[in-house]
């Protein structure tokens, strides 16, 4: 598996401090649509594995980041840069959006 998780607690130090881009992906376990973009995610993660790092974060577990990053829908996907946010792509319509975002990160 080539992406991780990161929590409220190593969200600063993991993404906000990257050097290089950063895709947050915020889940839940219980989400139809979050559960059909992991594998794409998973694929994604390897094709830009020394470009784009791809981490997962679970919206139940961790209030505090999705309450900062406003997320009311899942799954959101927010691409950081030089930690700031420079994409977000809110539910799931295929691997095309995924790519559109991350090549933003380039």
């Amino acid at each position: 598996m080539a992406t991780s998780n990161v929590t409220d607690t190593d969200f600063q130090t993991q993404v906000i401090g990257s050097k290089t881009p950063v895709l947050v992906d915020f889940w839940a376990t219980w989400c139809g649509p979050c559960r059909m973009a992991a594998p794409i995610l998973e694929e994604l993660s390897e094709e830009y594995k020394d470009k784009v790092a791809i981490v997962k974060l679970d919206v139940d577990a961790n209030p505090v980041t999705s309450g900062k990053y406003g997320i009311l829908s899942i799954p959101t996907t927010i691409l950081f840069k030089g930690g700031k946010e420079i994409g977000r792509q809110v539910g799931f319509s295929g691997k095309g959006p995924f790519e559109d975002l991350m090549k933003k990160g380039l």
